[in-house]
């Protein structure tokens, strides 16, 4: 299918949310049903991919993908004011409008997805995180050396606001921990963060050396979220 997108509300922002693979009817034993959505989160400088990842596709419902504020196809707010919270608030937008998600990050994507992991446990299934731009953030570390802008975009994004102040983000290993405490103290799911990442900043060592996370590769890391009961067709 081609690239779907919807614009959602977050305060006087429009966020872009793209549909990159509807959902299959599944064959589960009380009589079906369709899996919740898989969300993507893009890297700094990123924006979401045109098509579905090749490592998607064992997920059986759909594949959702957005680009946070100041990327791709979503608003530039005036003046910059980039932290994490303001793209974790874009995640809860795409959450009132679609319910619950599992949800893969790169980079940037993974720090937010671990946050939204642990402030949002009844609405997260699940979060893998990844490598790409922006994982490191900044803190007693330099920032990312270079961030990736994907596609030819339309001169308005990635704002530089963004690239400046998400890069020097601090990321302590406690507060990282803290937020995977929360996940793992109320979440449903055994194992609800997976690492596919080979990058490792302070703040991801410490995550995956919890003896409650487990390491994967990303399409093995996505498989392990998918619903045994729900069988793709």
């Amino acid at each position: 299918m081609s690239r779907r997108t919807e614009f959602l509300p977050n305060g006087s922002l429009r966020l872009a949310l793209h549909t990159l693979a509807d959902g299959v009817d599944g064959g589960a034993a009380d009589g079906g049903g369709t899996a919740h959505p898989l969300l993507l989160l893009h890297g700094l400088g990123e924006q979401s991919p045109a098509a579905r990842p090749a490592w998607t596709a064992a997920w059986p419902g759909p594949v959702l993908a957005l680009d946070f504020t100041g990327h791709g196809e979503s608003d530039v707010p005036v003046g910059g004011g980039y932290m994490p919270e303001t793209l974790m608030a874009d995640v809860d937008a795409v959450i009132a409008a679609h319910g619950p998600v599992t949800i893969v990050g790169r980079g940037l994507g993974a720090w937010i997805a671990l946050l939204i992991a642990g402030a949002r446990t009844a609405s997260v299934r699940g979060v893998v995180l990844a490598d790409g731009s922006g994982l490191a953030g900044g803190g007693p570390h330099p920032p990312s050396p270079y961030v990736t802008v994907l596609g030819p975009g339309d001169g308005r994004t990635p704002d530089p606001y963004a690239l400046i102040e998400l890069s020097r983000d601090v990321r302590p290993p406690d507060y990282a921990l803290d937020y995977l405490r929360f996940a793992l103290e109320e979440s449903e799911l055994e194992t609800p963060v997976v690492v596919a990442a080979r990058i490792r900043p302070d703040w991801l060592v410490a995550i995956a050396a919890d003896v409650s996370v487990t390491e994967a590769p990303l399409a093995e890391a996505v498989g392990s979220f998918v619903d045994p009961l729900l069988v793709s067709r």
